[in-house]
């Protein structure tokens, strides 16, 4: 078998046109934004699955190297960006919203994929969960190997996402991320690995899954998303400055200085265990509350990590709001966006129980 190569990636582009006549006008009308990632990454050889270069491939050569989209959607795709994830910024992410918005608004589009870098993936589908407006089905997907490495996952998982994306049963069940044949919600997923291609886990499960093409569901989002929600993408133009700070043994308060120095409205504490915090950085916290920066407890376990209000810490007392079930970086999404709405500590408590 030869190796796939980005050549052979671009001469499959007439294949697919060809195919896409030949079905049908009354499959689903899909749109697939492609941002990057090792989904449209490359490697030196067929041998390279975890040593390769990240957004390489453009949306139409990724697009023609599954011809077999033809036959579950009609599908078009735009290049929105072309990068690694984890330089995704807090701009990228209101571009992508804002673009994501306008095709949903469009009577000529059933459902909309994104592809995407596995490293922030988590992060943008929130984000999407959040602020759009829309019951049309939204699917970010990626891949852990680059399409030209032996036993490469992207092809099998962008078909996939369209699937579910052209599905009438994805409708309304919030922002989902498809990887590995399993549907998430994207409020739920992280990626827990960093090389296998079962690397992304709900600590409450998937909500289904999907096999040749059809789409299989099993349970359905409990929290807020997108019409759900108190927030709009397109009334966003920036969002808070959030950073995250690490807790671990012998921590002390520099780090949270440094980013509240820098213009921070809200630091995520990325505790241990129950989002607990060093007695040596506990005061640093307090006064850092008392200067108007908000302190938002998380958790650095991975599969579940649930900070309980006013258990380690009296959270009451300090004016300090907890994350929930929610992991530091999905926290700091959220704290991101609520606080273009507000910056009262029981307003962001509320809506991390709810969101």
């Amino acid at each position: 078998m030869k190796p796939v190569t980005i050549r052979s990636l671009f001469a499959a582009s007439a294949l697919f046109v060809a195919c896409s006549a030949a079905f049908g006008a009354d499959k689903p009308h899909v749109v697939i934004l492609a941002t990057g990632g090792t989904i449209a990454g490359a490697g030196a050889s067929v041998a390279n699955s975890a040593t390769y270069q990240a957004a390489r491939v453009p949306v139409d050569a990724l697009i023609a190297g599954v011809p077999e989209l033809a036959g579950i959607a009609q599908v078009r795709g735009e290049q929105v960006f072309q990068i690694a994830s984890e330089s995704m910024t807090n701009a990228h992410l209101v571009t992508l919203g804002k673009r994501v918005a306008a095709l949903a608004r469009q009577p000529d589009v059933d459902g909309i994929v994104i592809t995407h870098g596995t490293d922030t993936l988590e992060e943008t589908a929130f984000f999407l969960n959040l602020v759009l407006k829309t019951d049309k089905p939204v699917v970010v997907v990626g891949s852990m190997r680059p399409g030209t490495a032996m036993s490469a996952d992207g092809m099998l998982n962008l078909y996939n996402a369209v699937a579910v994306a052209g599905s009438k049963d994805s409708a309304g069940k919030g922002v989902l991320v498809t990887l590995n044949d399993e549907i998430h919600t994207g409020r739920d997923v992280a990626k827990t690995v960093n090389i296998k291609t079962e690397a992304f886990k709900s600590p409450w499960g998937p909500l289904g899954m999907i096999v040749e093409g059809k789409t299989y569901w099993f349970r359905a989002p409990a929290k807020r998303h997108t019409r759900g929600t108190e927030f709009d993408i397109d009334a966003i133009d920036t969002l808070a400055p959030v950073d995250i700070a690490y807790g671990y043994g012998n921590a002390t308060p520099t780090a949270y200085r440094a980013f509240a120095q820098g213009g921070a409205r809200a630091l995520i504490h990325a505790g241990t265990g129950n989002g607990s915090v060093s007695g040596a950085v506990v005061p640093a916290l307090q006064a850092l509350r008392g200067k108007g920066v908000q302190i938002i407890r998380s958790s650095r376990v991975t599969g579940g990590g649930f900070v309980l209000r006013n258990a380690e810490q009296p959270d009451d007392k300090y004016d300090w709001v907890v994350a929930h079930d929610l992991n530091p970086q999905k926290a700091r999404i959220l704290a991101s966006v609520a606080l273009t709405r507000t910056s009262d500590t029981r307003e962001l408590q509320r809506m991390f129980m709810e969101y």
